[in-house]
């Protein structure tokens, strides 16, 4: 059993690793047509869901320190697709709202979850249950902690 263990297969997190390596791949070409990393993408995804964040919050949601969120918000607002300010009650906190820009590439971006949907070979439903069931999982690591 411990020799099964020390297999690169039965590592689980090899397995979610190499599958984000290929759903990176897959998104690339998609998202070099919007002129959007990865990461730009799941900014303005909770954009277009909550038309604006602080960047707290975003550095919550993403999991990504303010430190690599911060540059890539002002790449972001350089290019028209968000504008960052300070709250008027509290200096310390950063709003970032999307723009008209930012919000046009919404429905150009619509195609990508249904590439992940399509190159798959599962239904909707069992995409639900996975996704899930890896978000229950890093749940568990992340109190685990």
């Amino acid at each position: 059993m411990d020799q099964e263990r020390l297999t690169l297969d039965s590592h689980l997190c090899f397995s979610l690793y190499a599958c984000s390596r290929a759903i990176f791949r897959m998104y690339r070409p998609l998202l070099d047509e919007l002129n959007l990393t990865y990461p730009q993408y799941l900014v303005l995804l909770v954009l277009w869901d909550r038309q604006e964040s602080s960047i707290k919050e975003l550095s919550h949601l993403l999991t990504l320190d303010s430190g690599t969120l911060t540059p890539m918000l002002k790449r972001m607002e350089s290019s028209g697709l968000l504008v960052r300010s300070r709250s008027v009650d509290d200096e310390r906190i950063v709003t970032v709202q999307i723009t008209d820009k930012g919000r046009e590439l919404q429905s150009r971006a619509e195609c990508i979850p249904a590439s992940l949907i399509e190159s798959s070979g599962l239904e909707l439903q069992q995409l639900g249950a996975l996704n899930e069931t890896i978000r229950t999982l890093m749940d568990s690591v992340e109190n685990h902690r």
